[in-house]
């Protein structure tokens, strides 16, 4: 089995929105110990809070008696391994999201094509990724946001330049970094939506933020 043949996980949300890992051994640990496969940097994580093992008939998740238990599709799983399916949408402690990738699921064939990578109707202030339009459309301030990024492709934008491109001078003053972040995620989640595969928007730790297309 090759790599593109693995299964993955993609984190949706969360500190590490945008990062994904292919399952490639029989056990993951995931957990905010050094010592995980997939470490999670939230404080409300577990050391060790679940696990995904491979079997005859697939992965089955666990939770490792965390304090803040794990979720899939909005249900606690409880004490009881879950099988889990392509597609699924995995919550640890219910602030990292991010969804399962099926061994046999197949990116979109636009993604790789001619129509790969996201694109910009500036005219209309539509956005096209991988050939399809994403809707419902863009918050203006998403917007805004996601158009800075694309015409500095490559280049880090400042949180200071972000703050004076999206928000009015008057409202301006009070943009917390917080406010810059949950933007920014929420901005993440939309292109995710449809592809999942590619992290378009980079964290510059200390400096901003840097969008890198297909």
């Amino acid at each position: 089995m090759t790599r593109q043949d693995m299964p993955m996980l993609i984190i949706y949300e969360g500190e590490l929105a945008g990062q994904r890992w292919v399952i490639e051994g029989d056990y993951i640990l995931i957990g905010r110990g050094s010592d995980c496969d997939v470490v999670l940097p939230e404080r409300q994580v577990s050391r060790h809070h679940a696990c995904i093992e491979r079997d005859d008939g697939g992965y089955l998740l666990r939770d490792l008696g965390s304090k803040n238990r794990t979720y899939v599709n909005g249900q606690d799983i409880g004490d009881r391994p879950y099988r889990l399916k392509d597609g699924d949408e995995i919550q640890i402690a219910l602030c990292v999201k991010m969804g399962f990738v099926g061994a046999d699921a197949t990116v979109p064939l636009e993604l790789e094509g001619p129509n790969r990578g996201l694109r910009l109707d500036r005219a209309a202030r539509k956005v096209f990724v991988g050939g399809h339009e994403l809707t419902p459309p863009l918050s203006p301030a998403q917007y805004r946001l996601l158009e800075l990024l694309v015409s500095n492709e490559g280049q880090v934008v400042s949180r200071e330049d972000i703050v004076s491109t999206v928000w009015s001078e008057e409202e301006a003053l009070g943009v917390s970094e917080q406010a810059i972040d949950a933007l920014v995620r929420r901005l993440r989640e939309r292109i995710a939506a449809l592809d999942p595969e590619h992290q378009y928007i980079i964290t510059v730790r200390g400096h901003g933020f840097r969008f890198e297309n297909r």
